[in-house]
């Protein structure tokens, strides 16, 4: 009876630990988590290893192991992860999603996990300074970004037409060989994409404009959980230092 009490005993040791360390009982379930595939550096493909890498996988990566929950990362692309949530085939997603009040009818979204703005973007040597001089030309968005929606509703006031593209590549590309006059995309990433590509563009306003933070999102009213864990997680990784080491990972 006394080693039955002290197995008793341990058990509740154990599970009190595990608490303590942030970890959670999802009874085995391997949650579908979807991403981006071209959205550096919070995710991209690594070319040396095959594998996707990035701040927003190794943030959700964290978290998880806080947490003590699995997961499966599918890197499909941007409208293919919103649309694999709204279907249902795939719990999560995670892919440098703005919080938005009009996606917050769709989704539900944890704590924002990082800050960001957009910036309009032109190839090197142009004489676009700012908005002003976009009259009469075309510039790229990203399908279903933020960055697109800020440019549909100054379109008039400006001057310009929109072309859109599936991929950030895609849409620097346009600028670059002069199909579009110009782009707008997110200041971290643009960044990112012209120090470590080399790519012939500059940012030409002064601050990013637009600001708001990514988020982690589930379909309203579903999985539940994984919010609760994910802000728990967060939470915890900032409190260790983890958050801080991850974000100088990729110099911020």
């Amino acid at each position: 009876m006394k080693k039955f009490f002290a197995l008793v005993l341990a058990i509740l040791m154990v599970a009190s630990l595990a608490a303590c360390n942030g970890t959670s009982n999802t009874d085995g379930k391997t949650y579908v988590i979807y991403s981006d595939n071209a959205f550096a550096p919070f995710e991209y493909l690594d070319e040396a290893s095959g594998e996707y890498v990035g701040l927003d996988m190794d943030i959700f990566a964290a978290i998880a192991e806080d947490q003590g929950f699995a997961y499966e990362m599918h890197n499909e692309g941007f409208d293919a992860s919103m649309g694999a949530v709204q279907s249902g085939q795939a719990d999560g997603m995670i892919a440098g999603m703005t919080i938005t009040d009009e996606r917050r009818e769709s989704y539900d979204f944890a704590e924002g996990y990082f800050e960001d703005g957009q910036v309009l973007v032109v190839k090197n040597g142009s004489d676009i300074k700012d908005f002003d001089d976009l009259d009469g030309k075309t510039i790229a968005c990203k399908t279903s970004t933020v960055g697109g929606e800020y440019a549909e509703s100054i379109k008039d006031e400006y001057g310009f037409t929109i072309n859109y593209y599936e991929g950030s590549n895609e849409m620097y590309q346009a600028v670059v060989t002069g199909a579009d006059a110009a782009c707008i995309e997110d200041f971290s990433v643009i960044g990112w994409a012209i120090n470590s590509e080399d790519l012939p563009l500059t940012i030409v306003t002064e601050d990013p404009f637009n600001n708001s933070f990514y988020g982690f999102a589930v379909k309203k009213g579903t999985n539940p959980e994984l919010i609760e864990m994910f802000n728990a997680g967060l939470a915890n990784i900032k409190e260790n230092g983890t958050y801080d080491e991850l974000l100088a990972k990729y110099g911020y």
